[in-house]
This record gives structure tokens, sequence and C-alpha cells, in this order.
């Protein structure tokens, strides 16, 4: 199964330069663990098909439909370009383990033959053939077909037959009314479809761990919103540009995002006039927290995301995230709590974040950093701080100054 930790690496797949006699060029999904979800699978495969269709939208209309393990994508007037686009596309839909460009052809062995010799056209080097039957009334089995086809590619090509590690793999699927004959595919990102497990938000740094933790998120089914909190009006807008630009560029992992940004510069220097000192940043982190939680119970979330990584830095101690856990009642999230920053760089570089969050700009963290950090919080010291704040009504005056926005993957 395709996972994030251990994806796949991407499979050169070459389309045929016109359709097989009686082809049609589509789509042909795999499925991961959705797959396993007993009596509840059909509800996740709607779901997963209702994700495929709004993310393909801007290239095509398609039907999407559902077959024991796979789902086949199509579409009117159907062309190689426009297969192509769609595989990739729904590449990054949650739920999706391999999305194969295949052609659709009759559920006949001459079909089947005709198809496959004109997708190994002008190769080189070696090849085998794996076919599968989910329709066990198909007149060969899957070692017979594999020998017929596989002979015809030999003698009309003269390319070697290797089982183990060949350079092109033909695979050969016959269903229930027709059969799929492709090669190769493109590894999706497994997981759930995003939808099936509720709604989160998430506190949307310009850093490059928030992202990662959102994306993670995404992938067990959460719908997530993002907020952000800028240095504003004693900082410019450039943390909010990366945000919107981190945002977009997970959409594509989801559709339909929304970013929330409150102004806290004036936040801060409250914090910092209460003589928080080495507390400040813990105490500013309940704060936030505070307001996310505000923000998503309005939302209709039902927990609160973050990026921390456990020892990553000072505020990151077991003592303080217990601190911070006390300053809400929602649930907070901490997908990346046992990575370290090696790993969590490669996954912001394979989703295409990193680039993003390593812009210069202006944390608002950074201004209310002290010298030295709490690393073990104690959380009647941080209540006491709250309330000279009168931290309840503040934070209700950030979570109404927030700002609404609408990313959209491809925008920009």
């Amino acid at each position: 199964m395709t996972t994030l930790d251990a994806a796949p690496a991407p499979v050169t797949e070459r389309a045929p330069a016109q359709a097989p006699v009686d082809g049609e060029p589509c789509v042909l999904l795999k499925l991961g663990e959705v797959v396993l979800k007993g009596k509840n699978r059909e509800q996740f495969e709607r779901r997963l098909a209702d994700n495929v269709r709004l993310a393909v939208r801007p290239i095509a209309r398609v039907d999407v439909i559902r077959r024991h393990g796979v789902m086949i994508v199509r579409t009117k007037d159907a062309t190689v370009e426009k297969i192509d686009a769609l595989a990739a596309r729904i590449g990054d839909v949650m739920g999706i383990v391999w999305a194969h460009r295949a052609w659709r052809v009759g559920k006949d062995v001459e079909s089947v033959e005709r198809a496959a010799l004109e997708l190994m056209a002008g190769r080189e080097g070696t090849f085998a053939v794996r076919s599968r039957r989910r329709d066990k009334r198909f007149p060969l089995t899957s070692t017979e077909l594999d020998r017929r086809i596989g002979a015809s590619i030999a003698v009309k090509y003269g390319l070697g037959v290797k089982l183990k590690n060949p350079d092109h793999t033909l695979s050969i699927e016959i269903d229930r009314d027709e059969a799929f004959v492709y090669s190769g595919g493109l590894p999706g990102q497994g997981g759930l479809p995003v939808g099936m497990s509720g709604r989160g938000l998430v506190l949307m740094s310009g850093g490059i761990d928030s992202p990662v933790a959102a994306y993670r998120m995404m992938r067990r089914g959460l719908r997530v919103d993002y907020l952000h909190f800028s240095g504003m009006p004693f900082t410019g807008p450039e943390s909010i540009y990366k945000a919107y630009a981190l945002v977009r560029e997970l959409d594509k992992f989801q559709g339909g995002s929304r970013l929330f940004v409150v102004p806290f510069g004036k936040a801060q220097q409250q914090i910092k006039s209460s003589g928080a000192d080495r507390l400040a940043v813990i105490a500013q982190r309940r704060l936030m927290l505070r307001t996310g939680e505000l923000v998503a119970r309005r939302l209709r979330g039902g927990t609160l995301i973050t990026g921390d990584a456990l020892g990553q830095v000072s505020s990151q101690t077991l003592t303080n995230i217990t601190a911070l856990d006390d300053a809400v009642e929602l649930p907070i999230m901490r997908p990346l709590i046992g990575m370290d920053k090696t790993e969590i760089m490669d996954q912001a570089r394979r989703i295409r974040t990193l680039s993003i969050s390593e812009l210069p700009d202006e944390d608002c963290c950074s201004m209310l950093a002290p010298r030295r950090a709490e690393t073990r919080a104690k959380i009647d010291d941080l209540k006491r701080i709250e309330k000279r704040l009168d931290v309840e009504e503040l934070a209700e005056q950030l979570a109404e100054s927030v700002q609404e926005h609408r990313p959209v993957y491809g925008d920009g």
C-alpha cells in the first residue's frame, strides 16, 4: 500500500499515439485502506468518488464508476492528453493508491491482444505481463492470458521476457463488462477520503511544520481549515502571503480550503506588558489555542491541529505541551509529535510546501521570544498571567477579528 512514509517512485508510463481498435482511454484507480472498511465501505467509496469529481472539475466532467477494489474514471471525448491530466490531478486525492492511465477494451482475448500490442509498440528491453481476472467467467486463466499476450508481444517486437524486475510491465485486468490494459502508473496519496473523519482547524504558521501536520491529518480523512496569527499592525503582510501560498498548495489535497487570519500584534504587546517574561511564549500559545477553539467551534470543527514535535524547541517539552492542553477543551492533535526535523523537511519537500516555508518573513512569535524560554511551565503561573490579561475576553476579541480568505489550488 502506498504511504507517505514509503511512497513508491513514480513509474514512467508511455501512452500510445493512437487508440487501439475499439479502445477508450480512461483512468483506473486502485484504492487503499478504503477497501478494509467492511459495512462502511460504500460510504467511504461514495465520498472518494465525490472528491475525485470535485478535484478534476477544472479539467473535465467525469463519470466515476465503482467496482470491487477499483474505480474507473471516464469522460466524454476522452483523449490521451486529457486522461494524462486527469490521472495527474487524481494522484493528489486522498484515498487513492495508484492512478493508472488505461485502455478500456472489449472483454475478449482479441481486443486485449490488440490493445497490448499497441501499448508496447516502440519499447525496448525486457517485459512481463501481469493479468488479473475479477470476472472468473473469462475463458482463459490469468496464467494462460499472460502466456498468450506475452508470446504475441515477443514475436512481434522481439522483446525479451523477464518476470522479475522487467523494464516494462504490461497489466491486464478482466472486469465484469470490459477489460483494462495499461503499463505503469502514478502513485497516489493513500489514506482516507477527506471528509470521512470530521473537520479540524490547523494553527498555520509560515514555517515548515504546520503544513506537514495539515497534510497528515487530511490523509487521515479530516477536512481542515487554517488559522494564521499575523504580527500586524507591527509587522508587514509577508507572513500572510506565505500562509496564503501554503494553503493554496495544500488545497490540492481537499479543495474548498479556508484561511482565517488574526491580527495578533496588539495582543502580543499586552502579553509582553503583563510581566510574563520567560512564560511569554507559552502564554501566547495558550491564547492562540483559546482563539482557535472559538473559531473551530463556529466552523463546527472537532479538533485543533498543531505542528508540535516533542523536544524540537524549548516550548515543546512534555511539561509545556501539557500546559498548552490545559488551555482548551477541544482535543489538540499533533501528528508530528514523534518526528525529527529531517523527517518533517523530507515530507514538506514531497508535498511541495518546503520552498514556500523557507521564504523570509517576520514571524509573529519572534517578536515576543525572551532570551531564555521556560521549559517547565507551571499551569498556575500561566493562569495568574491570564487573569491579569482577562484572557477570555481577549480571545473573544481576536476570534471576532478574523479575516477569511479562500486560496484555490491552481490560481495565481
